[in-house]
């Protein structure tokens, strides 16, 4: 692309009026965001190239475009070729994104080339699509463990990942918009390694990545794929994988530092130095504590939603409404799935005390009315109120812990339970759900037998992310996962199951297993000392403030 020829005449800064005091800012995308404290953005993204192009800030996406084009042919990702008889190239397009900082500046200014792979058919042009990513729950297991013993968190990012996975497939690809080589207008890029956009994208690129870790003596762990292990003498090091986002984490910095070097040998590779966030989490480490918080993406939910007038709250669900079917029509189907989606983030992330709230009010999101709408309301109106509540791990507490619980049949409406889990290590939660049972239940014995049932399936997971890691002690105690129903407990002391329900005596024989295996003991807690009794019906406002604190979110 050639450089565009630059005006003579000399720019002015816009007037705002007297409340504004503007500046022209002339310079490379880095020195501009370097320099500048703040900016305030005043365009949407360019939808198209020509947008881009004629756009205000058209030099930094300029700028943007050809660090793209730089990693893709420097990555040898096509060939210019003629087209065969009988194959049909697809098309791509330009995505361009503003990428900011968890306080609201910008930080970068992205563009990206995007293969139409809605227009690749199966079975010629791509087979299979899977790809596995870490899950929140290791994420902060890990994050958990560093807390506890003190280990060193540093992060890296994998630019342009995609490209680095190589296709099996032939597939042709229109030349770029703004790149077509001149004299070569009827020629077409053949594909040698994948593109974003791709079905097969994901999948190519974790397949490259997983082959390099491993010839570099790391191994799976055998409870999450994405989590990858190795052991010397000098240190343990453990890289936990997203996408393009990596955690590592280590006893050692040496470990860390060789370990980047490999990657950055292998790949191209953005070193960010000790973690700060990690998928929009903010990580904030002070001694031997580590906070993560969502402060900022609540904001930006609060600001979506305002139109809603929305008030502080002091429990995210009120316990005197009981929430039906809406029986007329929907009101703001759309707009309310989004609501739920926003919130729902939130919730797997760091918000454990709204996870009952919104698992409620999903169910409504196919036809949602005005009571719904009431309540998710309040719980936005809660999450204003406690936004600045962090999801904090310390050194003080080694102990892994669970707690079930399940509400019976609330409602006449409804013929199925609730169940609620969490895990708490080194003070804070680090997995737990909120979930409506799938089987009906007879009894509160029942409900409760099928929740710990559903924590004891977590706790198994728990203790084998845990085993494969070799950062916990082996053999691992039991987990206590406290229960506050005695008949369910004296069930599972019980070595025989004499009901009538096949799905009871399942989920029996399977705790029982656990039980004997040694990975779990089930202890009795009281209902007020219950962590996940929040998560299976609405609390006062005293007790949502006790179970919160307990959870391990704490003010900052």
């Amino acid at each position: 692309m050639e450089e565009p020829r630059r005006s003579t005449r000399t720019r002015k800064e816009k007037s705002l009026g007297d409340d504004f005091v503007s500046y022209l800012v002339e310079g490379s995308q880095k020195k501009v965001t370097r320099e500048v404290i703040f900016t305030i953005d005043f365009e949407d993204d360019p939808k198209t190239f020509s947008e881009a192009m004629s756009s205000r800030d058209a030099h930094l996406w300029k700028e943007a475009i050809n660090d793209e084009m730089d990693s893709i042919l420097g990555n040898g990702t096509w060939e210019l070729d003629d087209l065969p008889k009988g194959k049909i190239p697809i098309g791509s397009k330009w995505i361009f994104k503003k990428k900011y900082h968890p306080d609201g500046s910008i930080s970068a200014y992205k563009a990206r080339l995007v293969a139409k792979g809605y227009r690749q058919r199966e079975g010629i042009d791509y087979f299979d699509t899977y790809a596995p990513v870490a899950r929140i729950s290791s994420i902060r297991t890990l994050i958990a463990i560093s807390a506890l013993k003190g280990l060193y968190i540093h992060q890296m990012d994998v630019k342009t990942a995609f490209l680095n996975g190589y296709l099996n497939e032939e597939i042709y690809l229109e030349q770029p918009e703004g790149f077509v080589v001149p004299g070569q207008e009827n020629k077409v890029c053949r594909l040698i390694k994948s593109l974003y956009g791709l079905k097969q994208a994901p999948k190519q690129w974790h397949e490259r990545f997983d082959t390099t870790v491993t010839n570099f003596c790391f191994r799976h762990n055998g409870a999450d794929r994405c989590i990858y292990s190795k052991c010397t003498s000098d240190y343990t090091v453990v890289i936990c994988l997203y996408v393009d986002d990596m955690l590592i984490i280590s006893t050692d910095l040496e470990g860390i530092s060789e370990t980047k070097k490999y990657l950055s040998s292998n790949f191209k590779m953005k070193d960010l130095g000790e973690v700060d966030t990690i998928l929009g989490i903010k990580v904030k480490r002070t001694g031997s504590q580590i906070s993560l918080s969502q402060s900022h993406y609540i904001e930006k939910i609060l600001t979506k939603f305002q139109h809603l007038n929305i008030k502080e709250f002091n429990t995210p669900f009120d316990s005197c409404v009981k929430l039906g079917a809406n029986s007329g029509r929907a009101v703001a189907q759309l707009e309310y799935a989004s609501a739920i989606g926003s919130m729902m983030y939130a919730m797997h992330c760091t918000r454990p005390d709204i996870a009952f709230a919104v698992s409620k009010l999903s169910q409504h999101t196919i036809n949602p009315g005005v009571e719904h709408w009431k309540a998710v309301s309040r719980v936005l109106g809660y999450l204003k109120r406690t936004s600045k509540l962090e999801m904090t791990y310390t050194s003080s507490s080694g102990i892994l812990e669970g707690y079930s619980d399940a509400s019976w049949i609330d409602q006449t409406s409804d013929s199925k339970s609730t169940s609620g889990w969490i895990f708490k290590l080194a003070g804070g939660a680090i997995s737990w759900a909120s979930n409506r049972q799938t089987c009906i239940a007879h009894s509160t014995m029942e409900a409760e037998f099928i929740a710990l049932a559903a924590a004891g399936k977590e706790a198994e997971w728990i203790r084998d992310l845990l085993s494969d890691i070799r950062l916990w002690d082996v053999p691992m105690p039991s987990i206590p996962m406290y229960c506050d129903s005695e008949a369910t407990l004296s069930k599972v002391y019980n070595a025989v199951y004499n009901g009538k329900s096949r799905h009871i005596g399942l989920r029996h024989n399977y705790v029982r297993q656990l039980f004997e295996n040694g990975t779990i003991k089930v202890v009795f807690v009281k209902s007020s000392k219950n962590l996940a009794d929040p998560l299976t019906k609405p609390l006062t406002r005293d007790l949502v403030g006790t179970t919160t604190r307990d959870m391990g979110l704490k003010p900052q």
